[in-house]
């Protein structure tokens, strides 16, 4: 894989910062088309109003009607972080306004497969359900809806992913992505769309005088927020303004000490320090785990742990989680072993791999294919879609994508140019699922590689990392370190700084097997600093011969025995 280092560009032209906002904190921010104060607000007072959404007075109507006639209300999620967030929190809330009869669906992913199928309303319809809502799904659901209907269960579906042509025929339909929709912010995760839902059944229950007629306490919106933050972050949602002011208020209220006792557990099982929790340990810490049970088994596991209010039972359950994310490295580390070894005959046989990949394995586990093909994906910088048995002849499908090529639009292409070929499909840009027939596993890889030649430009294929350029040898500091992190919170859409620099290289060493240790000094100036590349190629590293270095790293605090020091966290190394 090529890789070329290019510094970002300004955007901006008339940056209006206050003298506040530190200058280094200025550049970063310009660097990511942000010129102001105000869109860096975090306040909860800044977040956008529900009623932007469109058909969330009428999904509020049909819910309040479930409410007054205490009718049967089931919730329908998903089995990622994002689905066990949304549920969870929509579990939560219902069931503060004094209801009996709340419960929650999560389909089995190996048995059911994604959102409202047939088996789930059929589950629904065995608990007596008179409304499902969705959360986290839906949008696509129209068999689902349709069999709700005969069986007269109401429907509500919450969602984020794109739209189809044709909506199912829901009793309401809540989606910042639906075309008549004037809600700004098109990036809100399921959970966030559950958050604004709940947000207006309370707004609609304060106007009737409700809480004060039933006694109870109005539903703490600020309780739900450290679910928003970890959905919204896993589900790798791009953190505009409105994302980022809710992933900062729910971190903020982790930090101190007022999460979920699920989150706290999985904190802990972790050994990380809630006071010191950033984004990035939401996305790569705490989701894995959670995941970890909606892959290998079953996401009920991971709701049950965020609804959990015992301290040790929800220990319990996290340490169970915790064991299921190492069975599930164990799986993938094999399958990549595999799907690496598949790829590297393509290599041998074929003069140049080809613009997309599509692998298939008879062994594979569906709950894994999807990381199975972020890291191909990652390894030969082409989209990836990784295949695994689903039962009856039918293999499922889940897809990684690079920038530049829309996987969403591409399975949408064959499907119009191959009818039948695709049993059904669902996406974004850079991640998408399918299921296919297993007797046409030949025909849509040749299909997909077509269509990848035909839309990716040789450009495209060259990985580019944009970088926010040097540091200066001062400000080699954990203050620096510190400062940028509370400048956050960073991910999809407004990245982690990373800068690049030449450094004279005074140790190199390999721990944990396949990761790189080093120290290293700034070739303009600045102190000796240790760093970690993580995952390194140790048929090329450590190199002793090699004496200086061009880096591409992020800033970090090693903290060891009470005492802090300044640590590289190396994404990038060339030898210089």
């Amino acid at each position: 894989m090529n890789i070329t280092l290019k510094q970002r560009e300004l955007s901006a032209v008339n940056p209006q910062f206050s003298d506040d906002t530190h200058p280094l904190l200025q550049r970063l921010y310009l660097l990511r088309g942000i010129d102001s104060d105000e869109e860096l607000v975090r306040s909860a007072k800044g977040l956008l109003t529900y009623q932007l959404l469109t058909g969330i007075e009428q999904g509020i109507a049909i819910l309040y009607q479930a409410i007054t006639t205490d009718a049967n209300i089931i919730i329908v999620g998903d089995f990622d972080t994002d689905g066990a967030t949304s549920t969870a929190l929509m579990i939560k809330a219902l069931r503060s306004l004094g209801l009996n009869h709340v419960n929650y669906i999560v389909p089995d992913r190996f048995m059911d497969g994604y959102g409202l199928g047939e088996n789930v309303v059929r589950r629904a319809a065995a608990q007596q359900a008179a409304l499902i809502i969705t959360v986290d799904n839906g949008v696509s659901s129209h068999a689902g809806v349709a069999l709700a209907h005969q069986l007269g269960i109401k429907v509500i579906i919450t969602d984020h992913h794109l739209p189809p042509a044709q909506l199912p025929e829901a009793d309401a339909i809540i989606n910042p992505n639906l075309t008549d929709c004037a809600f700004p912010s098109k990036s809100l995760a399921g959970v966030g769309v559950a958050f604004y839902f709940i947000l207006a059944l309370r707004a609609y229950l304060r106007q009737l005088n409700w809480f004060s007629q039933q006694g109870l306490a109005e539903i703490n919106m600020a309780n739900l927020l450290d679910l928003v933050a970890l959905g919204t972050v896993a589900d790798v949602v791009t953190l505009d303004k409105n994302n980022r002011i809710l992933v900062h208020q729910g971190i903020s209220r982790i930090r101190s000490g007022y999460g979920c006792v699920g989150i706290k557990a999985l904190i802990d099982i972790a050994k990380k320090d809630c006071r010191k929790l950033s984004a990035m340990d939401l996305s790569y810490i705490l989701a894995p785990r959670l995941n970890a049970a909606g892959r290998m088994e079953t996401m009920s596991l991971g709701i049950e742990l965020l609804l959990c209010d015992d301290p040790i039972r929800a220990k319990q359950m996290a340490q169970e989680l915790d064991l299921l994310n190492n069975e599930r490295r164990d799986v993938e580390q094999s399958m990549q072993t595999e799907a690496v070894a598949y790829v590297e005959l393509i290599e041998q046989s074929l003069p140049d791999i080809p613009q997309g990949i599509v692998i298939y394995h008879p062994e594979w586990h569906q709950g894994v294919i999807g990381i199975l093909s972020a890291r191909i994906k990652d390894r030969y910088y082409r989209p990836v879609i990784s295949f695994a048995q689903a039962g009856d002849g039918v293999l499922k499908g889940s897809g990684r994508s690079i920038n530049g090529f829309h996987l969403r639009d591409a399975l949408e292409r064959i499907d119009s140019l191959n009818p039948g070929l695709i049993d059904c499909f669902g996406g974004h840009a850079m991640a998408a699922g399918l299921t296919i027939s297993e007797d046409k596993f030949s025909d849509f890889k040749h299909c997909f590689e077509q269509i990848a030649h035909q839309m990716i430009d040789e450009n495209l294929l060259n990985h580019v990392v944009l970088s926010d350029g040097e540091l200066a040898g001062e400000l080699f500091t954990c203050d620096t370190a510190r400062l940028i992190q509370d400048g956050g919170p960073w991910g999809q859409g407004f990245p982690e700084p990373l800068f690049d620099g030449g450094f004279r290289l005074h140790q190199q060493r390999i721990v944990g097997e396949k990761h790189l240790k080093v120290v290293v000094e700034p070739i303009q100036g600045g102190p000796l600093i240790e760093g970690i590349a993580f995952n390194i190629d140790i048929q090329q590293w450590p190199d002793q011969s090699v004496k200086t270095v061009k880096l591409a790293y992020h800033l970090d605090i090693n903290e060891f025995r009470g005492k802090q020091t300044l640590q590289l966290l190396i994404r990038h190394l060339w030898p210089l």
